[in-house]
């Protein structure tokens, strides 16, 4: 027979340990070169730029990173 717990545990003991299992958004961002949307700290899969530098060739970024 498995363990059984001693006590009820509450709804905020309960959901206070469940804090940690919730989803967490991504943070998105402008490209500064084309103004398209992208995930925070990544290369922008449209224009191949990162904080105003080109990094890769667009066309290329989507074979090599992804």
């Amino acid at each position: 027979m498995g363990a059984l717990p001693k006590r009820r545990r509450t709804r905020s003991r309960r959901y206070a340990r469940r804090q940690h299992l919730r989803l967490t958004v991504r943070r998105m961002g402008r490209c500064m070169n084309c103004r398209a949307l992208l995930v925070s700290h990544q290369v922008c899969p449209v224009c191949g730029n990162y904080r105003g530098n080109a990094v890769v060739e667009a066309g290329e970024q989507a074979s090599k990173y992804r």
